[in-house]
């Protein structure tokens, strides 16, 4: 009896069937998003409903009609009305790829398991460090997501430049990185996970325009020298996550070579801007950084999770983790790149290099520029839209396709503001036409949309602005 069902859970027809059939539903998905035959960009549910829904569809539900409603019921990212998180609709052709690496199933923490995206991954972190303009000592690998490639370069700066040898016999001294309050969430989660506590994150005040006020740098670098903190990194934002402002990267690369400390840039939304050459300005003296984050996921079309940890310095990226593990891994110092696990935090991470790779020999890196160009000038676009509107204003001039605006008020205090934009969020949210976001800035409840889809056009955000006003 088990070999029949197992029989059955492996047969090459039985898969061939429902792949096709999804492959359809999915190409229709595609067109009705994309080209905005299909209305609603999220499928809004509460919470406790959409558990029920899914409780009762596991025993009465038809396992035929299991993959549509799943798209049914989601976020649709491919629709030109998703502007909400800083997450890409994939190009299709990554489902693809994303196909080969789940059917697949070969790790890459050692070569024997992993032989061509191991051999892919060494190709396309090479490219990225010579986009950076990093020289030929440098490298990196692929990791899964921005939060973990930011734990570990800040494990990586701590090995290379804290007084002690922390990996191996723990903590003597009270150490700190220096951020900006604007800074990824990530970053304060990384620093706690350490060890450092809340008195080792540094969180340097931003500028009127929410970035980094390098003009603090030395005095608190000074008081937490005197506070017997040992500062080992510093780390930029390109962009911060909140506004998609960034920090001045060549003044804080300056500081942290004159301080002899670690400078990391966490690029995960905007570090794909060494690709576009209208753009690339935005992240001027990231070659300058000792390490560097760029989400594929983000602003390189691909699917979740695949991140690029990329070091001025090859031996940083590999003596991070000092741990040997005899039956998976031998000490010869040629074998390194090819024997992945010695330096990722994962032993075992999907083949997310043929992404990459795949983009890149099918399109070109072009891709990648047209990408990046033709959101950034479409986040321009809607800060200008908004800037024509009376009672409304952008919280800053956009650096990035990230614009945080509001409704505003001569005749209301800013709680009252704040209820109403919380307010006029919500109901695009439940209404399901448009995916906006909100974060709160100096106080200010802003609403937040990140252009994310090529085919969001002027006709759109129009759409979006009369469908907020109509909630007034």
């Amino acid at each position: 009896m088990h070999n029949k069902l197992l029989k059955q859970v492996y047969s090459p027809s039985e898969f061939n069937a429902h792949g096709h059939a999804l492959i359809d539903q999915l190409t229709n998905h595609l067109e009705c998003k994309l080209f905005n035959r299909s209305k609603k960009a999220i499928a809004w549910n509460t919470p406790n409903e959409e558990l029920q829904f899914w409780k009762d569809f596991l025993v009465h539900g038809d396992k035929n009609n299991l993959f549509e409603q799943i798209t049914q019921h989601t976020t649709h990212i491919h629709h030109p009305n998703y502007m909400g998180h800083q997450v890409t609709p994939p190009a299709p052709i990554t489902a693809l790829s994303g196909l080969i690496s789940s059917l697949l199933n070969n790790g890459t923490a050692v070569y024997e398991m992993g032989m061509a995206s191991n051999a892919i991954e060494r190709i396309i972190t090479e490219k990225l460090c010579n986009k950076l303009g990093f020289g030929p000592q440098s490298a990196g690998f692929l990791t899964s997501g921005g939060t973990l490639a930011n734990l570990t370069a800040l494990l990586s700066a701590r090995k290379a430049i804290a007084s002690t040898d922390i990996w191996n016999k723990g903590m003597a001294n009270q150490l700190g990185v220096m951020v900006s309050e604007e800074a990824h969430y990530c970053i304060d989660r990384a620093e706690r996970i350490m060890g450092l506590g809340e008195q080792g994150i540094i969180k340097i005040p931003v500028t009127a325009n929410f970035a980094m006020d390098t003009n603090l740098l030395s005095t608190r670098f000074d008081e937490a020298k005197a506070n017997g903190i040992e500062v080992f990194a510093i780390i930029g934002s390109a962009p911060s996550t909140a506004t998609g402002i960034f920090d001045n990267l060549k003044k804080i690369a300056s500081f942290a070579k004159e301080k002899k400390i670690w400078f990391h840039v966490d690029g995960a939304h905007g570090g794909a801007g060494i690709f576009s050459e209208k753009y690339k300005f935005t992240v001027e003296g990231i070659e300058h950084a000792d390490s560097v984050v760029i989400d594929g996921h983000k602003m390189m079309m691909m699917p979740a999770l695949t991140t690029a940890l990329l070091f001025k310095d090859e031996v940083n990226a590999k003596t991070t983790f000092s741990q040997k593990a005899d039956y998976l891994l031998s000490d010869s110092e040629h074998e390194d790149w090819y024997n992945s696990g010695k330096r990722t935090f994962e032993c075992t991470k999907n083949m997310m290099a043929i992404h990459w790779f795949t983009l890149m020999k099918y399109y070109g890196e072009d891709v990648f520029d047209a990408y990046v160009t033709e959101l950034y000038d479409k986040g321009k676009l809607f800060a200008g839209l908004i800037d024509q509107e009376p009672n409304f204003e952008v919280a800053v001039p956009p650096m990035s396709n990230i614009i945080c605006f509001r409704y505003c008020s001569s005749s209301l205090n800013v709680t009252q503001e704040n209820a109403i934009n919380a307010k006029i969020r919500q109901s695009l949210l439940e209404d399901g036409e448009f995916y906006i976001v909100q974060t709160t800035l100096s106080g200010k409840l802003y609403m937040r949309i990140t252009v994310m889809n090529p085919f969001t056009d002027i006709n759109h955000f129009k759409q979006l602005i009369q469908k907020i006003k109509s909630y007034l």
